[in-house]
């Protein structure tokens, strides 16, 4: 069955409500749990439903994407034939110096690639969706119903903008909804879709013919009108689509609860990611953790409390972070006390450094910063 299925990762979005988190790189590269990025959670998912054709979007500011992707190794997608493909913007008009319209735009510029490709059905997944999906289970209900697209619905409310589906007696969508910010009328949208080839293929000329961009606005609107037979499946376990800051910040805090960690990591659907070699991380005779996510390849002499330590990370004698999320080969020197404080790459606190965020604003420091 999982052999007519080809993947499709939109990983093109920065979202400015990210600010300094996205500044050189996509939401999808996005570090997250001490030692993944958003993207593997959408890759995972695809090969373990041994989905293993796979092509990645991308438009810009994709050099840490690439770096972390190489040639899909990890995932099992290095292959001869088909396997992981990056895909860039190869279909637009060369005056096209902008962001993407819309996800319809980013799929005709990679309209050959679709047209190319000998399988029935498309999975459509975002790459900053932090959730772990049976794929498998999605695609058993999407082949038994008469459904052309069936869309993947979360089971709780989010807390940013959000596309709903007001679902009929029948069990067919009847309305998408569009951009609501709170609980309203229908499911909320995970933004990960099966749909057939050849209606992804009418709804892509449709649009283009048309001078459409938008996937939920422009193209599943044309497809309802018209009578199409949408279908849904609610993912029950735990999942989070990230677009601003305090959303990756709530994202890794809530990984620090272990029966979210057990929803999102279960053994019989591993989250697989790059390797990368080190050692065990070393702890100081006066060190404490509590509470805290560390990689390995850190030393930590100071105290942590509900922290996400990434590899690399140097916290000295004396220094005390609670609520905090430092990335790859920060360094807090001795005497800082940091509190709500999300650190990008190679950031560097000086001693006796003080910095208090809140849970609701926390201070995001950028990549190679000394503070």
């Amino acid at each position: 069955m999982m052999n007519n299925y080809h993947g499709i990762i939109f990983a093109y979005k920065s979202y400015p409500e990210l600010r300094e988190l996205v500044a050189e790189r996509t939401a999808a590269s996005l570090p997250i749990c001490s030692r993944y990025r958003l993207i593997d959670f959408a890759l995972s998912s695809l090969r373990n439903a041994d989905i293993v054709d796979v092509g990645v979007i991308m438009q810009r500011d994709y050099q840490s994407l690439l770096d972390h992707l190489g040639a899909g190794k990890p995932w099992d997608m290095s292959r001869r034939s088909g396997g992981l493909r990056m895909l860039p913007p190869f279909g637009l008009p060369a005056f096209h110096q902008g962001d993407y319209a819309g996800t319809i735009e980013a799929l005709n510029a990679v309209a050959s690639y679709i047209e190319e490709s000998p399988k029935k059905y498309f999975v459509l997944m975002i790459g900053n969706l932090c959730a772990n999906i049976n794929l498998r289970e999605v695609c058993r209900v999407h082949e038994e119903s008469d459904a052309e697209i069936t869309a993947v619905c979360a089971n709780y409310e989010p807390d940013v903008l959000h596309n709903r589906y007001v679902v009929g007696d029948d069990g067919y969508v009847m309305q998408c909804l569009y951009d609501r910010s709170g609980p309203s009328q229908g499911i909320p949208s995970l933004e990960c879709y099966i749909i057939n080839k050849d209606t992804l293929l009418r709804l892509m000329d449709r649009c283009r013919a048309l001078d459409k961009y938008r996937w939920h606005q422009d193209a599943i609107a044309m497809f309802l009108r018209e009578g199409g037979k949408m279908n849904t499946y609610i993912h029950r376990t735990y999942a989070r689509v990230i677009k601003d800051v305090n959303g990756y910040y709530a994202a890794n805090m809530d990984l620090l609860l272990s029966g979210n960690r057990a929803s999102l990591f279960p053994p019989s659907r591993p989250v697989r990611t790059k390797l990368a070699k080190g050692v065990s991380t070393y702890y100081g005779t006066e060190a404490s953790s509590v509470n805290s996510l560390v990689a390995d390849d850190c030393i930590i002499e100071g105290s942590l409390e509900n922290c996400i330590i990434f590899r690399g990370v140097h916290v000295e004698k004396g220094a005390v972070l609670k609520n905090c999320i430092i990335m790859k080969s920060g360094i807090v020197k001795e005497g800082s006390h940091l509190s709500y404080v999300i650190s990008d790459k190679s950031v560097i606190f000086s001693p006796e450094t003080t910095l208090t965020g809140s849970p609701k604003l926390p201070i995001v420091v950028p990549k190679g910063t000394e503070v």
